[in-house]
């Protein structure tokens, strides 16, 4: 067995309880890093936002509106999101107060019930549904 086929086998005497466990919390991380991405997402999408709306406060002021311009600069360019905070700081919190707090559990979990290797259950799950011996089947990158 090759090193890479050892990173994802069950350890000896780990139950299916274990791995599905294991897996579980494995799944609820994949959906917090889906989260954090969608947190990012919001961060640029917010920044790009507050630059546009700049540049229409300095076309409306070009224009010959300046009132308008001021006041749109006032009010909404540069605006907290939230309550003292731009999305930046959002980001920054998340990821001290809760992804990074979030992945060192699941490691912490990871290392004690299976080794430290990950996606256990799911290389159980390729090796269950797989078709052994097909092209686009193999089990692991080489064979074949």
């Amino acid at each position: 067995m090759d090193d890479e086929d050892r990173e994802h086998q069950r350890p000896d005497g780990v139950t299916d309880a274990t791995v599905a466990a294991a897996g579980k919390l494995s799944e609820a991380l994949e959906w917090i890093e889906r989260a954090r991405g969608h947190l990012y997402s919001f961060h640029q999408t917010m920044g790009r936002g507050d630059l546009l709306a700049g540049e229409a406060a300095d076309a409306l002021a070009a224009a010959g509106h300046p009132a308008l311009a001021e006041q749109l600069r006032d009010e909404i360019v540069g605006r907290n999101v939230v309550q003292g905070r731009w999305t930046f700081q959002l980001v920054e919190e998340f990821d001290d107060n809760y992804w990074e707090p979030f992945r060192a559990a699941e490691r912490a979990v990871r290392d004690a019930v299976m080794a430290g290797r990950r996606h256990v259950f799911e290389s159980e799950m390729k090796d269950r549904r797989r078709s052994a011996d097909r092209s686009g089947h193999e089990r692991r990158p080489g064979d074949g």
